[in-house]
């Protein structure tokens, strides 16, 4: 018996352009729903880029109606600017899901290059094709849209492990090599 289909909202947060991408699973089975960007204006205030963000992804929860959400984590980065900015556009992506309602999970970089390609620090062009793979009808126009699908699929894999939600030392198996007749398998976890 299959259980009720679950829509997961994946997060890619960015100041210039903050990327989602909804997928649905429906017992072992994982499906491509839509995926986009909300771009922010380059000339536009702080403030005001964040609200663009708030509105661009609440107009999302409210047209996509997901069930869960997960969002990609901050790596901290050279540059201490960038990175605060980065936190705060990172700060919407998490509340707008939370305000409405829906348990959001987060998830490392290179835990969500893992589950998608079977390496941590797998390439852009490495994610493109396993997605290709994993939802034949994506067809995401953008780096962020494609990595917010990347993620999306990383919580369908680990949603059932809380304690993978958020960075960790516990190595996974990827989807790529829990793929089953097309279908999305869970791996087991190894803890080192």
């Amino acid at each position: 018996m299959m259980g009720r289909a679950i829509r997961i909202l994946g997060i890619d947060p960015g100041l210039r352009r903050t990327g989602w991408g909804v997928v649905v699973i429906e017992g072992n089975r994982l499906s491509f729903l839509a995926c986009g960007s909300v771009a922010t204006d380059d000339k536009a205030t702080l403030a005001e880029r964040l609200v663009t963000i708030h509105d661009g992804l609440r107009r999302v929860v409210a047209d996509m109606a997901p069930d869960e959400a997960a969002v990609e984590a901050t790596f901290v980065n050279k540059d201490a600017s960038a990175t605060l900015k980065l936190g705060q556009a990172r700060g919407i992506a998490l509340l707008v899901p939370a305000i409405a309602g829906l348990p959001v999970a987060e998830y490392a970089p290179n835990l969500v290059k893992k589950t998608i390609v079977g390496a941590g620090h797998g390439e852009k062009g490495q994610i493109r094709m396993m997605l290709g793979v994993l939802l034949p009808k994506a067809d995401p126009k953008t780096h962020d849209a494609a990595d917010a699908l990347a993620i999306a699929i990383c919580h369908a894999h680990h949603r059932q492990a809380p304690s993978l939600r958020s960075p960790s030392k516990r190595a996974v198996t990827s989807v790529s090599d829990g793929l089953r007749g097309g279908g999305l398998v869970r791996g087991k976890v190894a803890t080192r």
